[in-house]
């Protein structure tokens, strides 16, 4: 007995040393999370350089990633919470002044104090831009959403590290804002038509939570189907996942404008999400034929895009998630999914999904149907 109880205080004294020693291990991790940039009133060196890489990714592959996407005239907004940068803008617009003193890629960039935080297609000036939060205000935001509901105690020693994306999440990020601008660019009404039907999204999620094993088996088709290991096993899946979307919007008699409200959704932010991740890929199986712009070995959270494999993971284990979650993150993953299903099994559908009124479940089932 004696024996046992020694045993048992062993084993709580040992896990109670494990304990301690990870949260000295996490409280001193955090010391070296990224701080406060110095001015928020111009662009960081660091903000520079992941900005530079995203434009020349975009140069270098976006003709691979996307057509048109590579030599399209798309300029960036880039905002913290005291500022909004703007890039590759021919003059300061109203109400925006030039950064004196201080350039991007030698050239001048302008600034006006941050009052509305967006990450998507902006107008400014009469020209649609590309919008997106710095990195660090980013990984601010993660941090201080978890410093919110954590009790004092917890607050200090939380691994924050965890938190901090690779640059890469922030690098394709610009990427996929500027596909919305690009979206603009070649099918401006198709883009506000898809705005327009956010209006149903209310009701839309109010029938939603009746559907969610519906989700589940059409969010498992969709992700069996990326990874099967022949054509043929992917398009039995599709053909799996397209009556089962079938069968869900009868048994609950969705509406039209709810059925627009999924696909328009989905070619909205599935594409972008598609071109986002597509970018990181290229990056990561060009073998070593694209190489970063000068400045990046100095950004200590770049991985050189090799953890692509990781973040795809990742990925389709989020995109499982959705099913049972409400909000707009399903059909970025879903609409997703559907773009690279169709790379696989309509290779030339980025010819016509921009041009021509169609719905990517209405390509799929294209796709697979009988010649």
């Amino acid at each position: 007995m004696k024996r046992f109880r020694r045993c048992i205080l062993f084993f709580i004294a040992g896990g109670l040393l494990v304990c301690i020693l990870g949260a000295l291990i996490s409280a001193l991790s955090n010391r070296g999370l990224p701080s406060v940039p110095a001015s928020l009133d111009v662009m960081t060196d660091l903000d520079k350089a992941r900005l530079a890489e995203a434009l020349h990714l975009k140069q270098l592959l976006g003709a691979e990633i996307w057509p048109g996407l590579g030599e399209a005239d798309i300029p960036v907004l880039l905002w913290n919470r005291g500022f909004s940068f703007l890039v590759n803008f021919p003059a300061a617009p109203d109400g925006w002044e030039e950064v004196a003193g201080d350039s991007f890629l030698e050239q001048a960039y302008y600034r006006q104090p941050t009052d509305d935080h967006q990450n998507f297609a902006v107008e400014v000036g009469g020209q649609w831009v590309a919008s997106l939060g710095t990195k660090w205000e980013t990984d601010a935001f993660m941090m201080e959403m978890f410093q919110d509901v954590l009790p004092p105690v917890i607050e200090d020693i939380f691994p924050y590290r965890l938190l901090i994306l690779p640059s890469e999440v922030q690098i394709t990020g610009v990427l996929h804002e500027s596909f919305h601008v690009y979206q603009m660019q070649v099918a401006p009404e198709r883009l506000v038509a898809a705005e327009d039907s956010h209006q149903s999204g209310d009701p839309y999620w109010q029938v939603d939570e009746a559907m969610h094993a519906e989700w589940e088996r059409e969010i498992h088709l969709l992700r069996q189907a990326l990874e099967s290991g022949s054509d043929q096993q992917a398009a039995e899946y599709v053909r799996q996942f397209l009556e089962a979307r079938q069968e869900r919007r009868s048994a609950h008699s969705l509406s039209s404008e709810f059925i627009i409200f999924e696909q328009a959704f989905e070619w909205e932010e599935g594409l972008a999400k598609y071109v986002e991740l597509e970018s990181w890929r290229r990056a990561y199986e060009s073998g070593g034929g694209y190489v970063p712009v000068s400045g990046m070995e100095e950004d200590p959270e770049f991985k050189v895009y090799r953890t692509f494999k990781q973040r795809w993971s990742q990925e389709l284990s989020q995109m499982e998630r959705q099913a049972n979650q409400a909000g707009d993150t399903r059909f970025y993953y879903t609409g997703m999914a559907q773009a690279k299903l169709l790379d696989r099994l309509m290779p030339d559908w980025k010819t016509r999904i921009l041009g021509e009124v169609l719905w990517l479940d209405r390509l799929l089932a294209e796709a697979i149907s009988p010649q």
